[in-house]
């Protein structure tokens, strides 16, 4: 994946949603894996009401997983995911950055930069029946 893809993921899960209990490392098979609930906008225009599909996002080649502001133990909050960002490192490594409302992050150590998103279910009227706004 290059930097401009993960610019369009990025773009592609903002506002998703998920709680605590929905992030996985698979220290084994050295992946972080996401169920999130994201708005969809891929029809380049909001939707009236405003959609969201359970996707799964999964970083491959992670070595170390670490959280800021985000409790393990907490199984039940509720994160909202604003941003994925990559920090390279050498020779294609780095830090893969999710960074979450409320000053929460979750930075996984990468062997290489490998992110994967899909759909894993059909869409569906947005609980809240808003698209989040940022002011712009």
């Amino acid at each position: 994946m290059d930097p401009e893809d993960l610019q369009v993921l990025s773009a592609l899960v903002q506002d998703a949603v998920l709680t605590v209990a929905d992030v996985a490392w698979e220290k084994r098979h050295q992946r972080l894996a996401l169920l999130i609930n994201r708005l969809r906008r891929e029809d380049g225009q909001h939707v009236s009401p405003p959609e969201r599909v359970r996707s799964l996002l999964v970083i491959e080649n992670v070595l170390k997983v670490g959280a800021q502001g985000i409790d393990p133990g907490e199984k039940d909050t509720v994160l909202s995911l604003l941003a994925v960002n990559f920090e390279p490192g050498a020779e294609g490594s780095g830090h893969v950055e999710l960074t979450f409302a409320g000053d929460g992050a979750l930075r996984a150590e990468v062997e290489a930069l490998e992110l994967r998103l899909k759909d894993v279910t059909r869409p569906y009227t947005a609980i809240s029946g808003q698209v989040p706004d940022h002011g712009a």
